[in-house]
């Protein structure tokens, strides 16, 4: 009897340990992962910058004298054209003061026609010595008084009527006019009443400005340099993109204007002003979109896409499938995100299979068998 139980428990045994053995992993085919081919390409790199939509012309509309508003000749955020009357201020007090120098101009030209009639009739008296030197001396200089005040009458009516002029006021250039900070009875002119009556901006071409911080600029003038050291025609010319609120990009390339001439010391931000244009008039003064710039260009680059990369506290690692087709993982030095690739500076070379899809079934040192997939056209269509 117990040989037989003894027998019974080792053919058990035995069973139990056939079954394990046939179901060890080493006896399981390797796991299909889709990998992606390496390969060098020329990448450039952009950066996006928060910008404001200016005019090319913002012209302020002022009222240069004071009075009461009395009309406003134009329609509020419409298109107005140069010298179009746009606002007229109360003119009688104005038209009264040129009234008062008419009248003085009209007394010193009396005055010049009775000096020039006494010169006229008591220069031959002097010449025969009928009258004193000193008589024929207060003649020319009664005279000569006189034309200067007609001079000054004169001088005083021009300016009167230079007063009477303000009180029409036209617009300044052709352009978009906005809403007006006035109302027919306003007092203008003069604080705390609107100084400020309009805005008239030009905007066929629109200036859009936005800051960058002190170590962008030095990257970017560093880059613009090595393009000049290289003799690129282009350097310092390249085309730049807007992207609008809704996230649309803009249909026309702007150009870079200037960057201003200090950086400010308390925010460290340096200005940088483009311009667009704007033949459809679809930007407009006021607006936010975000400038996209071309900051540098990676000769022999390598993108791959994002989901091959794992990072963990700050290290950024892929694995690679060797020649026998074993997995590795090697760490790799991570640049910038460019859409849904990243560029890899370091860690990589050309013509390296990188494990694209599968990751969760990869382990350091085992064995995968590579699927590789396509992706080179969409490589070249985001980049």
């Amino acid at each position: 009897m117990k040989t037989m139980t003894l027998r019974l428990l080792c053919s058990l045994l035995l069973l139990i340990l056939s079954c394990s053995k046939e179901q060890t992993p080493a006896q399981l085919p390797p796991p299909d992962v889709a990998v992606v081919q390496t390969e060098t390409q020329r990448v450039p790199i952009y950066r996006e910058f928060v910008g404001e939509v200016l005019g090319f012309k913002d012209i302020a509309i002022r009222a240069r004298v004071e009075g009461y508003l009395e009309g406003i000749h134009f329609q509020e955020g419409e298109p107005v054209e140069q010298g179009d009357l746009l606002y007229t201020l109360e003119s009688q007090p104005f038209e009264a003061a040129v009234a008062a120098e008419m009248s003085r101009v009209a007394e010193a030209k009396t005055a010049l026609a009775k000096a020039e009639s006494d010169l006229r009739r008591i220069r031959p008296l002097a010449e025969a010595k009928a009258v004193s030197e000193s008589d024929l001396d207060a003649a020319v200089a009664m005279y000569e008084a006189s034309i200067a005040g007609v001079k000054a009458a004169q001088a005083n009516l021009r300016a009167a009527n230079i007063q009477l002029s303000y009180t029409k006021i036209y617009s300044p250039i052709s352009g978009l006019i906005g809403m007006t900070k006035a109302k027919v009875g306003d007092f203008v002119g003069r604080e705390p009443n609107p100084v400020i009556l309009n805005t008239v901006s030009l905007i066929d071409t629109v200036l859009v400005q936005f800051f960058i911080t002190e170590t962008q600029y030095l990257t970017a003038a560093r880059y613009l340099r090595g393009q000049r050291e290289r003799k690129d025609p282009d350097a310092g010319d390249a085309d730049l993109e807007l992207i609008l609120a809704d996230g649309s990009l803009y249909p026309h390339k702007g150009r870079f204007d200037f960057a201003d001439r200090n950086v400010d010391p308390t925010t460290g931000a340096l200005m940088v002003q483009a311009s667009f244009p704007n033949p459809d008039e679809l930007l407009r003064p006021g607006q936010f979109g975000r400038v996209k710039a071309e900051v540098a260009v990676v000769e022999d680059g390598i993108l791959i896409p994002q989901r091959c990369v794992t990072e963990l506290q700050g290290t950024h690692s892929v694995y690679v499938v060797d020649e026998g087709n074993k997995a590795q993982r090697r760490e790799v030095k991570a640049g910038p995100k460019i859409k849904q690739f990243w560029l890899i500076l370091e860690g990589l070379k050309p013509g390296e299979r990188v494990v694209y899809e599968g990751l969760q079934k990869v382990r350091d040192g085992a064995a995968v068998n590579p699927i590789l997939q396509e992706i080179q056209h969409t490589i070249e269509e985001n980049a």
